[in-house]
């Protein structure tokens, strides 16, 4: 009689042992992310003054595209590689030389993806990246680049006497 009480309790036991290595497990993942938690209490803050300092973009940072006409054929590979199809390149055929003129060639950055495919595949390096990011208006048609603003090459952060410019995250922590 005796043996058949602990037989029906068999499991009840294996239940309440389970419970209990289920609360250690849950225990302890709940203090190692406090341990997680406090080891970022003990850093400083990293606050920018955005408009007055600035951090200097990487070497390969993808900002607005720039565009030199003059090295531009016209071949519209930037508009094949494009996963938008964004690059519009207006030509003209020169049946005298049987070469393409170029007329226009523009990019709306409102839609651009910055993915740098156009800058990448370009057969004469016409297109190139540049550290400009500021690209906010107030109306969404300004975004909308053509040959002569995507000519104008942004002054560089480091140029700039007005802004602090910010190497790298350590130098804030150490100030």
């Amino acid at each position: 009689m005796f043996f058949i009480d602990i037989l029906n309790m068999l499991p009840m036991i294996t239940e309440f042992i389970n419970y209990g290595q289920q609360t250690i497990r849950a225990a302890r993942y709940i203090g190692q992310g406090f341990m997680i938690t406090l080891s970022h209490a003990n850093r400083l803050p990293v606050t920018i003054q955005y408009p007055y300092e600035k951090l200097i973009t990487p070497e390969r940072f993808r900002g607005r595209i720039h565009f030199e006409f003059d090295k531009c054929i016209a071949c519209e590979v930037c508009v094949r590689v494009c996963p938008i199809d964004l690059p519009v390149v207006d030509w003209k055929l020169e049946t005298d030389i049987r070469k393409k003129r170029l007329l226009n060639y523009s990019i709306d950055f409102g839609i651009c993806i910055f993915c740098g495919n156009c800058v990448e595949y370009c057969p004469t390096n016409c297109l190139s990246m540049t550290e400009e990011y500021e690209l906010s208006t107030y109306d969404r048609h300004e975004l909308n680049y053509n040959q002569i603003a995507l000519g104008r090459l942004p002054m560089s952060v480091i140029d700039d006497y007005t802004i602090r410019t910010i190497s790298n995250l350590l130098q804030i922590n150490n100030e």
